[in-house]
């Protein structure tokens, strides 16, 4: 998951950020509304985290751009005004969710978590293909019942696999789904660590390369090892 977190204060937008990088999840940060709107058009996104007092074009503002343009992307604003007519005004301009700060860590991801799920039209949270289990509230991931350890990086790319349910994703979609605004475009990480997740889940492979498009999930279950070693 990969998710924009607008928020003008230098200090809770880094912690956010680290913090979500913790759990596996994305995010790129905007300090203010024209910095926003700016990464929302040049990225894609699963989760807009909106403050709605920044500088330049409000929280508000974004949101209402957002919702115009049809994007269908979520959206979890913060504030901390915790007023009741405060959540209408939001919810009225498009939020999907509304938090008030101050607020957990884990409150913030497991609404992040409940909203990716409804995005997916209502996906069960635990997603299971070809023999795997993958629980993205606990950060599990088990392999015909075998608990298999991944690094928060091979989690990230597990999932976005996981979720297109066996069909093909680029490297370019999972480099701009599991990495940062900060990725290089030219780097050899998706190749890495998807090799590296392959390892982790053992044999028979089961994620597949598809020459010069992508990789999948081998929902046959053992004929993924065609192409593993390519990369």
């Amino acid at each position: 998951m990969r998710v924009l977190v607008v928020e003008d204060e230098p200090y809770m937008a880094e912690a956010i950020r680290d913090g979500l990088r913790l759990e596996a999840i994305a995010a790129d940060i905007a300090g203010d509304g024209d910095t926003a709107l700016q990464l929302l058009s040049t990225n894609a996104y699963d989760i807009a985290v909106l403050d709605r007092d920044i500088p330049g074009p409000s929280g508000d503002e974004i949101a209402k751009r957002v919702v115009a343009s049809g994007s269908g992307m979520p959206i979890l604003m913060l504030t901390a005004a915790d007023r009741l007519d405060d959540k209408a005004t939001g919810f009225e301009l498009g939020a999907d969710d509304y938090l008030t700060k101050p607020f957990e860590l884990k409150e913030l991801v497991l609404r992040l978590r409940a909203l990716d799920r409804r995005r997916g039209h209502n996906r069960p949270p635990v997603r299971e293909i070809a023999g795997l289990r993958l629980d993205p509230f606990r950060r599990e991931v088990y392999r015909d019942g075998r608990y298999v350890a991944l690094t928060r990086k091979q989690f990230a790319v597990l999932e976005v696999l996981v979720t297109a349910e066996g069909g093909v994703v680029s490297a370019e979609e999972l480099l701009e789904r599991a990495w940062d605004e900060n990725a290089d475009p030219f780097t050899n990480a998706v190749r890495i660590t998807v090799s590296a997740l392959r390892k982790r889940l053992g044999e028979p492979w089961l994620i597949a390369t598809v020459p010069g498009v992508g990789y999948r999930i081998d929902t046959a279950s053992g004929t993924g090892r065609e192409g593993a070693d390519r990369g």
